[in-house]
């Protein structure tokens, strides 16, 4: 009875009026999914792993996220022509967004964009690496101008301070911003911050990328999970390797609790509970622009309460462990911990999402100019949401969803537990330190499965 209801509510749900998002479309199905016997299983299942750890032996954990080098390759020159011609498809997809039609749901620019860059590329880093380096837009182009002298220099120990600063105000466009969906809106943000990128690099060198461009943040933070690495050389390991194998950048713990809090408050803007703690009647969405404020103001008190919270729990586990770590060691280490939650939870987030306008994207990408053409030879194409309609799609879906929350979380507590074999060394030590943590990391489960199951409104 249970699915019959879910797939009711979704029949209603999409009945409902909602404002245009940046991933718009079958918001209903998302807040109807965990049970509360899901949740408790979920929780167990983490709870468990917790327990466990104060058992297993530290070379089981270290054997984890072992890896070993494959056979020797070299993509630099590959990796030049990849950039170059993804120069060329950003700016047709920024022709398009200025010239093309003014349906997102027809115009490759926000289609590209949103559904194949934020939605398919970044969770796809996890598995399969940094794929930013095949595909942003600026170092073949860089390349091929030759040897640039730097004009400017950056600071010393500069690391993601900007790149969280961008987070932050890449987070404020997509949920707070009027349209940030349409095309001529989105092709201008994207040009400006093409030109803005380019001039720095001109300035600063590659290094700016490194320091102040946020894809190869996002892209970067992500990929160090991923158990391939196909850059440089390749190599392969256990998920989370390539995070313990390098020395963390200044502010790079942070940029992984932002990576965190912007999911989160994705999830918790526009359910009922939010818009009802700001005053807002669900079933009568004003639209975006009525509630600009209260939604910036959520993003920054869900960034500040999860860094209180964490900041707190790992001062308790090293007074808990009276461990001589300094806090800023441990803390910016063991911040890099929370990454698989983050990009778990932004694949389960946005998985219904994608089942829907991935079909959009192959759409539009074999009639970009909304003029009839068939470039792909798919026609008669028609957009359909019938896996929403069925009982068996529906649980494929929903268990997906819960479970990769729970692999996540799981993956998250036996990455710390490793970190914290590098902070304390053998012994109980470690699993005593990450124990507040750990409580944390259990929590966040029973939050993430609420964040799915909540209903949303907008």
């Amino acid at each position: 009875m249970r699915l019959r209801e879910i797939v009711i509510g979704v029949k209603l749900g999409a009945l409902l009026p909602a404002a245009a998002q940046a991933h718009v479309s079958e918001q209903g199905f998302v807040l109807l999914l965990p049970t509360k016997v899901y949740t408790a299983a979920g929780v167990a299942a983490v709870a468990l792993t917790v327990l466990a750890l104060f058992a297993l032996p530290g070379g089981a954990v270290r054997g984890l996220f072992a890896h070993r080098p494959l056979v020797p390759r070299h993509f630099e020159r590959a990796q030049q022509i990849s950039s170059l011609v993804s120069l060329i498809c950003l700016f047709f997809v920024l022709y398009l967004g200025f010239t093309g039609p003014r349906d997102p749901l027809s115009n490759l620019m926000p289609l590209s964009f949103w559904t194949l860059g934020w939605v398919a590329a970044v969770s796809l880093s996890g598995v399969l690496g940094n794929l930013w380096r095949w595909i942003n837009p600026w170092t073949g182009l860089y390349q091929l101008l030759g040897p640039l002298r730097p004009v400017l220099g950056l600071p010393a120990g500069l690391g993601r301070w900007p790149a969280v600063a961008l987070l932050l105000g890449f987070a404020a466009f997509l949920l707070a911003d009027i349209a940030p969906d349409d095309p001529a809106r989105l092709a201008r943000f994207v040009a400006i911050y093409w030109l803005v990128t380019f001039a720095g690099m001109i300035l600063c060198g590659r290094r700016w990328l490194a320091h102040a461009e946020l894809g190869h943040a996002v892209f970067a933070a992500y990929a160090s999970l991923a158990p391939l690495r196909l850059s440089g050389r390749a190599e392969l390991g256990g998920p989370g390797w390539r995070l313990l194998a390098d020395r963390p950048a200044p502010a790079a713990g942070i940029f992984a609790l932002t990576l965190l809090a912007v999911g989160s408050f994705d999830g918790l803007n526009g359910t009922f509970w939010w818009l009802g703690r700001i005053g807002v009647n669900p079933l009568e969405f004003p639209g975006r622009s009525a509630v600009v404020v209260q939604t910036l103001t959520g993003l920054a008190l869900a960034f500040a309460a999860l860094l209180g919270v964490f900041a707190l729990a790992v001062c308790l586990g090293l007074r808990l462990a009276r461990a001589e770590v300094r806090y800023a060691q441990a803390f910016g280490w063991l911040a890099l911990s929370l990454l698989p939650i983050a990009l778990v939870y932004h694949i389960a987030h946005y998985l219904t999402s994608f089942l829907v306008q991935i079909q959009y994207a192959i759409a539009a990408l074999s009639d970009p100019f909304a003029r009839g053409a068939d470039w792909l030879g798919i026609q008669p194409f028609r957009v359909t949401t019938g896996f929403f309609n069925s009982i068996d799609s529906v649980r494929v879906i929903w268990v997906t969803q819960a479970g990769l929350v729970v692999l996540g979380h799981v993956w998250s507590v036996l990455l710390s537990h490793r970190i914290a074999l590098r902070l304390f060394g053998e012994g109980p030590r470690a699993a005593v330190a990450t124990l507040p943590l750990s409580i944390f990391m259990i929590a966040y489960t029973m939050l993430g499965l609420w964040l799915l199951a909540a209903p949303k409104g907008a």
